[in-house]
């Protein structure tokens, strides 16, 4: 099959890890980080709020992990729209889409809201030939696992050596 007749949902990850918009840049941080990804959709069931990067985490850090657990994703995404993309879009117009807003990561959304994630390694994949098998149904998990981020304990001026 050629590049220009392949679509989203061919392409697409359909098995993600996603956070909530409530949840603190550190548990963000730590899902990225543990799941091994880069892109971390922002979701309330599957509705998508938008796609956080490794790269808007790192560029919002301040502070130590205390105020990194009391801020909120939702926060860092901006007030800038990103494109979703259906399903049947043909890829070359995922492409299209991401350098048109500079983006490399689309959301792929149906009648029902978020169903999987393209990224631009998703595009080299398909268009090196090297698609990877179709991973099933359309499921979307908001919590590969649970973390709690662990905070040092507090020292007090008799505590130190």
């Amino acid at each position: 099959m050629t590049v220009e007749m392949l679509a989203a949902e061919q392409v697409m990850s359909r098995v993600l890890v996603a956070v909530k918009p409530d949840e603190s840049p550190l548990m963000a941080w730590e899902l990225m980080r543990r799941a091994d990804v880069h892109h971390l959709p922002v979701v309330e069931g599957r509705h998508v709020f938008g796609i956080l990067t490794r790269e808007q985490v790192a560029m919002s850090w301040s502070g130590g992990p205390e105020e990194q657990s009391s801020r909120q994703v939702r926060m860092l995404l901006g007030c800038e729209r990103r494109p979703v993309v259906r399903p049947d879009t043909p890829l070359t117009r995922v492409a299209a889409a991401m350098l048109d807003a500079g983006c490399d990561a689309l959301p792929v959304v149906d009648g029902g809201g978020l169903i999987g994630l393209v990224t631009a390694h998703d595009v080299l994949l398909a268009v090196a030939g090297r698609l990877r098998p179709a991973e099933g149904s359309h499921e979307v998990v908001t919590g590969m696992f649970h973390l709690e981020p662990v905070l040092p304990p507090a020292f007090t001026a008799g505590d130190v050596p």
